[in-house]
């Protein structure tokens, strides 16, 4: 929820129009409204399905804000600790959909995949 708070305050701070910023919004509402959906879930197959949902949606939130640094509507130092916050969100869903899913372990990648450094820069 601190994620989700964090993007309300960044996209009222950003004025301009943009459809990366609308994106990242809705999907950082995603992520704990499917998280709590898989809550209500009886079989693993919805429950995995409602956490890879959510997953797809935190690595969402990183490439939205890479478009908006790209596009010099954010700066890069500013989403640092989201990014750090999301590597942590990406990694609980793994670890969460391991216990449901028999694939889930060849989702993992490194830990860096939208990681919190300059790579881009």
């Amino acid at each position: 929820m601190a994620f989700c708070g964090w993007v309300g305050d960044l996209v009222a701070e950003v004025s301009a129009k943009a459809a990366a910023k609308d994106r990242l919004d809705r999907a950082s509402t995603s992520i704990p409204l499917h998280i709590a959906e898989e809550n209500g879930k009886f079989s693993n197959t919805d429950r995995a399905r409602f956490l890879k949902i959510a997953r797809g949606s935190a690595l969402g939130c990183a490439a939205y804000l890479d478009v908006l640094i790209a596009r010099k509507f954010i700066t890069a130092e500013r989403t640092l600790p989201a990014k750090e916050q999301l590597v942590r969100i990406v990694n609980m869903l793994v670890g969460m959909l391991d216990r449901y899913s028999g694939h889930a372990g060849s989702l993992h990648g490194k830990a860096g995949i939208y990681g919190t450094g300059h790579e881009n820069e």
